[in-house]
């Protein structure tokens, strides 16, 4: 049975934010925010709001559906882990989410880069 991710969750860490896909001046801004992040899930439904003092972000899917996100995306579970691949102008783009123990990660991956950020239960 896929994992239950649903909850509210606060940043602990990120590594290597936006290597590819966010301009310096951005990438310096983003350092300094600590986003949280709220998941719902009903079965395969999700939403998924990240909320910054810089941007909020929504995105609402169906495991197995694609959908329109900033591209043409398709997320799926691979075991545990919640993954999303994005069809698009950049090559090998999308995210993982998966938790271990206390703790949810997410990698986010864009033209064979990876950024990496864990979250805690608030």
């Amino acid at each position: 049975m896929p994992a239950d991710l649903s909850g509210t969750w606060n940043l602990l860490s990120s590594d290597n934010l936006g290597a590819t896909y966010i301009d310096f001046a951005t990438r310096k801004i983003a350092r300094l925010l600590k986003p949280q992040k709220v998941i719902e899930q009903n079965g395969d439904s999700f939403t998924i709001h990240t909320n910054s003092k810089l941007q909020n972000y929504l995105v609402k899917f169906k495991v197995g559906r694609e959908f329109d996100e900033d591209n043409k995306s398709l997320v799926i579970w691979d075991n545990d882990r919640l993954t999303c691949v994005q069809k698009g102008q950049k090559k090998n783009r999308g995210w993982t989410h998966w938790i271990e123990g206390n703790q949810l990660h997410l990698e986010m991956f864009c033209e064979g880069q990876v950024c990496k950020q864990t979250f805690q239960r608030a």
